[in-house]
């Protein structure tokens, strides 16, 4: 199994941000604006360093996200991570940066990930199979995820070519 490369924390010497954890920061910031109950993502897709668009995970337009419901149904039904998004009215932060930008623009892109749980902090934000397959298809070049523990990870997405997902 092909493990992705991680990425040491910054350390006191380092001041100035390279552009992996410059993006991954960004993309924490849009996670703020997340309308999910359990979890906060953001996603930043970048091209030659310059942004292209960005997403985080909420209820599709014209649907009442479950801030204003003020429930999850996942959540009410006790289903764990992972698993029946069929449920979830949100759409993942991935799909809406993915869906906000043109062919053009994420042909060789790299698209920045963060999420947080509630009340619990930053987690691991490997992207979900589903956004593995929309990102494969918009010929994204380089995914970069936080883990959860401060860092990141970078990993090609042809790398997920080996397996089936």
């Amino acid at each position: 199994m092909n493990k992705p490369e991680q990425k040491p924390k910054k350390t006191e010497k380092q001041s100035r941000p390279g552009w992996d954890e410059y993006f991954i920061n960004i993309a924490r910031a849009v996670s703020a604006r997340a309308t999910c109950l359990r979890r906060r993502y953001g996603a930043v897709v970048t091209q030659d360093n310059i942004i292209v668009s960005t997403g985080y995970n909420g209820a599709a337009a014209g649907v009442k996200d479950c801030l204003e419901v003020g429930k999850c149904t996942r959540k009410e039904l006790q289903i764990p991570h992972g698993e029946r998004y069929e449920l979830c009215h949100s759409v993942h932060a991935e799909a809406n940066a993915i869906i906000r930008a043109s062919a053009g623009e994420l042909k060789g892109a790299t698209i920045y990930i963060s999420g947080a749980d509630s009340g619990v902090g930053e987690c691991h934000s490997e992207p979900c199979m589903m956004c593995k397959r929309m990102i494969l298809n918009a010929g994204i070049a380089k995914v970069v995820y936080s883990d959860g523990d401060g860092s990141y990870h970078v990993v090609k997405p042809s790398k997920w070519l080996s397996k089936r997902i």
